[in-house]
């Protein structure tokens, strides 16, 4: 597989919200199973008035986070 090769699997979502209160501050991660190829898979995220990490109690408002996954199989498909 190279750079230019689409991954196998790719996940992107967007949420939005006019205002947002954490009671806690959240505790958030993206684990890849045994089968993916830890060189090209990868994850992460844009936020837009919402800080990292965001503070327990804190009111946000208009907030918009991006966030993508992109995986790559690591089991030989060729057979």
């Amino acid at each position: 597989m190279t750079g230019d090769d689409p991954a196998d699997v790719s996940f992107r979502s967007t949420v939005r919200a006019a205002e947002i209160t954490f009671l806690d501050a959240p505790e958030t991660r993206v684990e890849f199973s045994v089968d993916t190829d830890d060189r090209t898979s990868t994850s992460g995220s844009r936020r837009v008035r919402l800080p990292d990490p965001v503070r327990a109690g804190a009111t946000y408002r208009d907030i918009r986070i991006d966030h993508w996954i992109t995986a790559n199989s690591d089991v030989d498909t060729s057979i």
